[in-house]
This record gives C-alpha cells, structure tokens and sequence, in this order.
C-alpha cells in the first residue's frame, strides 16, 4: 500500500511546499507594503514652515562629536557646502542660491554603509531619491524630517545591536517604497522621469547638487546617475569656467572621398591638388611645406555645414566653387544645400550661391568657360534634377529647369560657347542651349536635344566627358566605351535660339576598357586620360583614340575614380578605395593619401610615439605616422574593428572585433601573437592597465573580461571576469595603481571593480570618490559631467578622452563636432570650444602621448582629423580662465 502510494503523494507534497513558499513571500510583500504606506503617510503629514537648521543660542559642535544632535548638520551657512553626514531628519531651509541649474539631490551612503538596494550603480537609480520637491533651477532645497529616537543615523557605523539591524533595513526599504508610491504613475508612461527630482521633460538632461556637498545626481532619459564629490571639493564654486585656454588646430586630414563622389580632384594654379573629404575641401601640396611624404604640407577650407560632394575650379585656376548635401543640425533644424565660390589664396569665401535653392543635395557643377568663369552650372539631388544657371559675380540665378528624373553624373559648358551645357548620366546625354535673357535674374531659358545613340548599344551609365579642342565631345560609359560625338548643323525644327544651331551625333567608338570608365581627363598635350574601374587601368589616348601609354593601378588602392594633371608629366589620380595616388605612366604611381573606406570606431594612441592607430568596419587595421602624415602599415582583420589599446611597451597592441574576438597583434612584424574570443558578441573598449599586467575587455555580453599579461604583452591567459552590469560594456578605465576600473554601460551606469582582489564589484562607490584614474575615456563621472548637454538622451556623446596633463577633456558628439573642456569638468551646462569638419557622427577623440596632437574619427564619412594643441602646457594646474561671457551662445559653447 504504502509502495503504491508514494508516487502520488511526491507531486502533491511539492505542489503544497511551493504554495506555503508563494504564501510566505506574499505575506513579507504585505508587511513591505504596509511600512510604506505608513511611512507615506507619515511624510504627507509633513507640512510644517520652514525652520532653521540650528537654534542659533545652540553653541556649534564638530562634525564628529558623539555629542552633537544626531539630526543636525554641522555649523555652516545654509549656502556653503560641507561634509556633513547623512541623516533622515527632515526641516526646510531656503539657502542662498548655488550653482546655476543646480538643485537639490538624493541622500547618498558614506562611510562603510551598504548602499539601499545592495548591487545599484551610480547610474542605476538607487533607492536613496530625495523625499523633498527640488523647487525651481538655481534654488537648493533641503529637506530633513524630525527625527525619531529610534530611528539610526544613515551613515552610522555596525554599532547598533544585531536585533536592530533587520528593523534599520526594513525601514530603509519602507521609505524607498513609499518613495514609489509618491510617484504619480509609471515612470515609463511619464518618459522615465522622477517627478520628485527631474522635472524636465523627456530625454532631458538636469544636474541636482546635494546641499550636504556629498554628491551630484544627473538624469539621462529620467534615469538618475549619482556621482559622488570627492573630498578635496569644498565647493562646486572652486571648480574651473569658462573654455579651456587651450585651442585646436587643424593639422591635417587623412583621407579622401573617392568611395561614392566624382569632381573630386583638380590642380590649382599654385600647383595645390585640391580635394574633399567630410566637410572640409583639402588643398594638397605635393612638394613644400612641412611633413607630409615628399615634403607636402596642407591648407584646409572649412566653411561648410555638411558634407562636399562636388568641386568645380574657376578658369583662372585661384577660385573654386563646393557644393554641399543637405543635412540637419543638432536641434533637428534643416541644414539647406549651398554652393560656396572662395578663394583658394585667402581661403576667404566670396559668394553663396543657391541657399533655399537646392534640394537634398548639389549633385554636380561647373564654371563657364568661354567668357573666363562669369556663369556656373548646377546640378541638384532633387528628384527632377533641376538644371540652373548663375551669375557669379551677383550670386543671382538666370535661368533654370527639371534636367530628367534619372540621376546627373557630370555636367559641363562648352569651352567654345557658354551657350551650350552638357550632362549626363544613367542612360542618357542631354545637350542643352542656354539663352541669358540680357542677364537679368530669372529671364534665361533653357531647351534641351537628346543625344541619340542610333546603332549603338545605349549604355546604362554614362559618368563621364571630356570637350575635345576641335570642340568634338568624348564619353565614357559603363560598358567600357569611348564615344565620339561629333558636331553637325540642325535643321530648323531643332529648338534654339535665332534657327539652326550645332548639335551632337555619335562619329566614333572605342572599346576602352573592361568595365566601366570613370574618368576623362585631357591634357595639355592633347591627348586623352580614362581611368577604368574593374581593370583599373589608366590610358592615354592619342588623335582617333590610339592607345598611346597605359599603367595599372594596383588593386588594394581600388578602381580609378578621378585623374588631374599635375607639373610637368605627373599625374594625381584619385581611387575608390579613397586613395590618392602620385606618379606618371612611366615610372608608375605610389600613394601621397590614404584613408578608411567605411564608418570608423577604433582608436588608439602610442604610449611614447607621434603614432595611432585605428579599424572600423572597412576591416582594415591602419597604424599612422603623426608626424609624417603618412600611413606605415595596414593589414586586413578580415573582421569588423571597433576598439583597440597600445600595451605601455608599445610593442603589441590589442584589437576588439565585432564577433566577440581579440587579437594581439606585434607592431613591428605585424603579426598576430594572440587569438582569443570571449563570447559571440561585439567588443566596445578593450584597455592594458598602466603597468602592463592586465587586459580589460568590455563586450556587448554586459560582461568586462580579465587577463593577465605577460610583460611583453604578447601572451595573455584569463584572470577573471567582471560580472554586474545590466547592459553593454560602453567605457572603461583604470586606477593609476592598476588595481580597480571604472566602467560605463549603455544605461548609464558608473561601477568600480576591485580587479587584483578577486575582480569583485564594489558596492560602496563612494570610497571610490578620490581615486585616481590613469586615463578618463569613461563619459559618466563626477569629473566630466558637465560635458553633457541640456535636453541630451544619453546617446549623444559617443567618445571622451582627457589630456595626459589633465588640463582639458576632449569630447566627440552625435552632431559632427569635437568640443574642448576644462578638466575637471564638473559644472552643469559648462562651456566649449567646438569643432567642426566631420560629416558624420564622431566616433573617437584621443590624445596623442605629449598632448601635442588630438586625433578624432569621423563615423561615416571615414576621416581621420589630426589636431594641434595650441596653448598648452606641461603638466601641473590649468592657468585661471575667463569666466563665461554674456557673448556665448545658448549652447554654452564657442564655435571654432
């Protein structure tokens, strides 16, 4: 009997052990739900005036005098701030005011107390918010409730008996619990904001400042960050204003757009090869100039708001006109198309052309010819192509219609006759004659003939052509073709101006080249340049298209995207793979530019060298020569990089790829000495501790990997693993002593890690208040949270890095620009000298090892900008700086 019924009994005992078990935990919800009911009530009650901390007849006590009154704070100014300790004794004072935008914050745990919640962050939010209405910005509000006999000091030490510890938890978790139940709704359904101390509005960014000088609270996306103020701070008032003295420079731009532009490349009068890349139009010295291969030195025009797609130079070889694409500031306001005429001498801009004109971008344009550059020709992205002709000297339009509704590759004049335009692209050739109507704006006409391909084969593409000197029109196209189109009389049925006029019709073809042609150029000599994509062969071309001379480019700088004559037979020729390239067809052609083809993300500098290196999603690992300006290796990762860290020896450096592996690669050899993978998703950050001993790893898995190092860095073995953060590793750093790190995650949380003890997280983050980190990249901290800006949702700063003589942070942001900080940066909405030049997102900002140099990394755009560090000074305090001026834009911030 007994046999046959234990079976059935075993289910249902366990069914009824795991409803006592159910039952238990909901009658300790209860009891929780109670105490905070209680306590909630207990606090609306509250509503008594104002009254002073102290009695003033009360006689001062010091701050650790076991006879001062355990609710009150020590004898200062309601104004000054102090290091008091927490207590959760409640009255209400009005103060003077401080720090603009600042009000008042959640108590924060000293000493060796448990933080309420146990494993929270500094970004998580911890159960300690303040009870108090913050009050309007610029008033601090301190809120302390009368306190109980039997109610402990937060920070006091474990002397209370061991029966009273359960009551001193269960009334700390009452009175976060009542926290919540003053809370009008869910936080989500009111954009995850804390109506009790943010109340902006959502993705808001507010500072508040704890009256007690223990911390600061900061909300990203309603999400509180506490920082601690470390306790060499009396007072936020002593911290750095205004801009940092140092200044930046541009020295130099790697890169060049190749990849997905043409009218990429001429040669001015000067000799100066101009280009573009992002927003800045580069003009190139081959020979002259410090740095550089070969002796080149650059000059940069930079003022454009987004990014040059097209270049055009005056016949006179001094002027150029840049069209840029359409884009959005960082308010989310338009940012229209616009060409600038300029002068490349002075880089000074003469003339904006076509402000509201344009849409979504200019496509292609040109200078007339014939009468020595009075008109240009522009093409735009819309979806007509518009078609429009200006008045150079008045930036005024004569004339405009819708080109096609297939997309403009190239336009042109007639270098005979200003009255004729030519353009083409996907699949045709257009031949248009331009009436001035006697100059005045808006009066020119335009009509256009077709070109017609007859017997031969209409070609998909036509990106390009070239005006012969006996006026006969040559095209290049995707099927390898060379065209001749000659000139004829039309009858008078064409369309024109005063009956017949010339008109094209093809003559002539040659089969070119293998693929499509990219490129005509015509030299001085008269004879023909085109430039092949799939062959990638460069070929000159001799009267009726004799192959004359021809040379290949090699294959890992890409298919020949643009060709400019140089001095003498030198020729610069442009490639797809965003190289530049010098040399003639003789002696063949070696790279004087070189650069990234897809959006960049890992940086890294030398730790005693003018050198860096970076990777992206190209999965080209570059390493740069700082001072010659020039690239020293590349290797292909055969994965995407994102991150990457020099070992202090320099010999090794350490890449993060995209599928949760590491490489540690040799410097010199260029070979790889480690090849280990933690995980199946992306690193973000991987760091060698400063005295080389340690590896951290941050990965996308929430998890921070530890290994120990050898002291070569070549060879690595795991040490332990830092467990703790709920989201993806964003940032991290480590003490100088190589014993602790400081990470970021994508919720804004800020841990510490005790690394040499055992890779334990530290619970307590306010003793870590006064360590001393070897680098600062983490973008969340006490130090650097006045680089956030008002109405920021957590995503707008992608990369910080602190100079090593910590006088100023560098920070890379969202909107296409690098700002300059003071360090310590711990003032809310501090100011900025900001940069521009990038087109894209910035990814990185490092410092190079003598804080000479600043290197930061367009996203998309694929440049890499190298930054002179004006002003600055050897290590020790930054000089005294300016406060903020009245002059300064709302954004706290001077563009540069």
């Amino acid at each position: 009997m007994d046999g046959a019924g234990g079976p059935g009994e075993a289910p249902a005992q366990e069914a009824l052990q795991s409803l006592s078990r159910r039952l238990q935990v909901q009658e300790k919800e209860m009891e929780l739900v109670k105490a905070a009911l209680a306590e909630a009530l207990r606090l609306l009650r509250l509503h008594t005036p104002p009254t002073p901390l102290q009695d003033p007849g009360t006689p001062a006590m010091p701050r650790d005098s076991p006879a001062a009154p355990p609710g009150l704070p020590p004898t200062c100014g309601p104004s000054l701030v102090s290091r008091g300790t927490q207590t959760e004794t409640e009255a209400e004072t009005e103060p003077s005011p401080g720090p603009p935008g600042l009000s008042n914050g959640p108590p924060a745990p000293q000493g060796g107390s448990e933080e309420p919640g146990g494993t929270q962050s500094e970004g998580g939010g911890s159960s300690s918010s303040g009870t108090g209405s913050p009050g309007p910005p610029g008033v601090l509000r301190l809120v302390q409730p009368p306190q109980r006999a039997d109610t402990p000091r937060r920070n006091s030490s474990s002397s209370s008996s061991p029966s009273e510890r359960p009551r001193q938890k269960l009334s700390r978790k009452a009175a976060s619990s009542a926290n919540l139940l003053l809370r009008s709704g869910s936080t989500e359904s009111r954009g995850g904001k804390d109506p009790l101390s943010s109340p902006g509005g959502p993705g808001s960014r507010r500072s508040n400042y704890n009256l007690e000088g223990i911390s600061v609270k900061m909300f990203l996306r309603g999400r509180p960050i506490t920082m601690y103020i470390p306790s060499g701070i009396r007072s936020l008032e002593e911290l750095p204003s205004g801009p940092p003295p140092e200044t930046l420079s541009l020295d130099w731009v790697y890169g060049y757009r190749g990849r997905d532009s043409r009218s990429n490349l001429f040669v001015l009068r000067s000799g100066e090869v101009v280009y573009f890349i992002a927003c800045v139009v580069v003009l190139y010295r081959p020979e002259g100039g410090p740095g550089g291969p070969g002796g080149g030195g650059q000059r940069h025009y930079r003022g454009h708001t987004d990014c040059v797609r097209c270049l055009a130079v005056h016949p006179d070889g001094v002027r150029v006109a840049s069209g840029q694409t359409a884009g959005v500031d960082k308010d989310g306001k338009p940012l229209q198309p616009v060409v600038h005429v300029w002068d490349s001498e002075t880089l000074l801009k003469l003339q904006e052309i076509g402000l509201g004109a344009f849409e979504r971008g200019v496509g292609a344009l040109a200078f007339s010819v014939a009468d020595q550059g009075a008109f240009l020709c522009v093409v735009d992205d819309s979806n007509e192509h518009m078609l429009s002709v200006w008045d150079c000297s008045r930036g005024t339009k004569l004339a405009e219609i819708k080109s096609t509704n297939d997309s403009v590759l190239a336009v042109g004049f007639s270098p005979r006759d200003s009255s004729c335009i030519v353009t083409s692209g996907k699949s045709h050739v257009h031949f248009w004659n331009w009436s001035g109507g006697a100059g005045l704006p808006g009066n020119g006409t335009l009509t256009r003939k077709q070109g017609v391909f007859g017997k031969y084969k209409k070609p998909k593409f036509i990106p390009c052509f070239v005006f012969l000197r006996d006026g006969d029109i040559l095209t290049g196209d995707s099927e390898g073709n060379i065209l001749t189109w000659g000139r004829s009389l039309s009858d008078s049925r064409t369309p024109g101006r005063g009956g017949a006029k010339e008109t094209y019709g093809i003559v002539a073809q040659a089969h070119a080249h293998e693929g499509s042609i990219f490129a005509l150029c015509l030299r001085r000599d008269g004879t023909v340049l085109s430039g092949g994509g799939r062959d990638r062969r460069l070929v000159q071309w001799g009267p009726g298209l004799v192959a004359l001379q021809e040379a290949e480019i090699p294959e890992h700088f890409g298919a020949v995207r643009a060709i400019a004559e140089g001095l003498g037979s030198e020729l610069l020729v442009g490639t797809t793979k965003n190289a530049l390239l010098r040399g003639d067809l003789a002696q063949g052609f070696s790279p004087v530019i070189q650069g990234h083809t897809d959006e960049l993300w890992g940086l890294c500098t030398h730790p005693f060298q003018n050198r860096f290196l970076t990777c992206g999603h190209d999965r080209q690992l570059c390493l740069w020569d700082g001072e010659g300006h020039a690239l020293a290796w590349s290797i292909d990762l055969k994965e995407t990089g994102l991150c990457a860290d020099f070992h202090p020896s320099g010999a090794v450096v350490a890449v993060g790829l995209n599928t949760g592996r590491w490489l540690v690669l040799d410097t010199e050899t260029r070979e790889i000495v480690s090849d280990i993978t933690d995980g199946n998703e992306q690193l973000s950050v991987v760091r060698y501790s400063p005295d080389g001993l340690y590896l951290a790893i941050g990965s996308h898995d929430n998890m921070i990997y530890i290994y120990s190092v050898s002291s070569d860095g070549a060879k690595s073995s795991r040490f332990g693993r830092c467990v703790g953060h709920s989201s993806f590793i964003t940032h991290l750093d480590w003490s100088k002593d190589g014993s602790f790190i400081m990470s970021n995650s994508g919720d804004y949380e800020i841990l510490y890690w005790d690394v040499v003890g055992g890779c334990k997280l530290l619970r307590n983050r306010y003793d870590s208040r006064d360590r001393e980190w070897a680098t600062y990249t983490c973008v969340l901290g006490f130090h650097v949270y006045g680089v956030w800006p008002d109405g920021s949702d957590g995503t707008d700063i992608n990369s910080l890095c602190r100079s090593h003589n910590e006088r100023v942070v560098a920070v890379a942001d969202d909107f296409c620009k690098v700002h300059l900080f003071q360090y310590p940066c711990a003032r809310a909405k501090a100011p900025s000298l900001v940069y521009g030049g990038h087109g894209s997102h910035v990814t990185s900002v490092r410092f190079t090892h003598d804080d000479s140099h600043l290197i930061s990394l367009g996203g998309k755009d694929a440049s890499i900008f190298q930054w002179r560090v004006l002003g600055a000074g050897g290590a020790g305090p930054a000089p005294a700086t300016p406060s903020r001026t009245p002059s300064l834009s709302p954004a706290s911030s001077l563009d540069v």
